[in-house]
């Protein structure tokens, strides 16, 4: 594709870059999180799917410290998440790509500027380096030339394609995904699902994809978590989710064919 970008090689194989433990979160009388545990290793892709309402974008928004658990603890690149200051949630989250449901773009700026924003607020780079930074990003998601088109420009797909260019400006080990291929034609969502995975495979990222996509969890997932009302119903490889004999897991799966990637 053309695009030098460095892998993502520090830590062992083995390493968790996330563990959730036992997390509890209620708003008023509704429980969002019911004890929720999970850990993420080291370039691996972790699906959690769920039915809406499950749980799923809380989860996410806990692991980068937008809200603080009730009970439990959440542990990322082993620091206590649940238990930092502004300050330093601040110098995480540069370490941490967040994918939005909406692509979540700046309307009033361009293609370029919108990937560039997180480069001008937290690198000191001349304005060339910029530039050549968020052509090599582009190329990476294969929207090179839109550099000067605005987002009501584009299409749904090729927003969301813009918002990873931008998640992954700061070169961050780990990349968060909030329903990606939401409101996406199928052939669109495909073409999202395999850039997911050509991230990983040509950057080392670690990644946790949320979606309610039994299609994109299964073409995704090294491993999936099943959640149903905050709780973890199961969890394992996409093969033991389907040999499952859970009934909630049954129901959800809706017997419908499933591809499974080939490992």
């Amino acid at each position: 594709m053309g695009a030098v970008i460095e892998p993502q090689s520090s830590g062992t194989p083995d390493e968790a870059v996330i563990v959730a433990s036992n997390l509890w979160k209620s708003f008023g009388s509704t429980v969002a999180l019911a004890g929720f545990s999970l850990e993420v290793r080291r370039g691996e892709i972790q699906v959690i799917m769920g039915p809406s309402g499950c749980g799923k974008s809380v989860l996410l928004k806990h692991l980068v410290g937008l809200v603080k658990p009730d009970r439990g603890e959440v542990l990322v690149f082993g620091q206590p998440v649940h238990a930092m200051s502004d300050h330093e949630l601040d110098a995480l989250r540069i370490r941490i790509g967040v994918v939005f449901q909406s692509a979540a773009l700046f309307d009033s700026l361009t293609v370029a500027q919108n990937v560039a924003f997180p480069l001008r607020r937290h690198r000191t780079l001349s304005k060339e380096e910029i530039a050549h930074r968020v052509r090599e990003l582009l190329l990476l998601v294969e929207m090179a030339g839109t550099e000067d088109l605005m987002p009501a420009a584009l299409s749904g797909g090729m927003r969301k394609r813009v918002g990873i260019a931008r998640a992954l400006a700061l070169d961050p080990p780990l990349i968060l995904y909030d329903e990606p291929t939401s409101g996406l034609d199928p052939l669109t969502a495909h073409t999202v699902d395999d850039l997911v995975l050509r991230l990983r495979a040509e950057l080392g990222v670690s990644s946790v994809v949320v979606t309610h996509s039994l299609d994109s969890a299964f073409r995704l997932a090294d491993h999936l978590a099943v959640m149903d009302s905050g709780r973890l119903t199961t969890s394992g490889t996409p093969e033991e989710i389907l040999a499952s004999t859970n009934p909630f897991v049954r129901r959800f799966l809706d017997t419908r064919a499933i591809e499974v990637r080939p490992k």
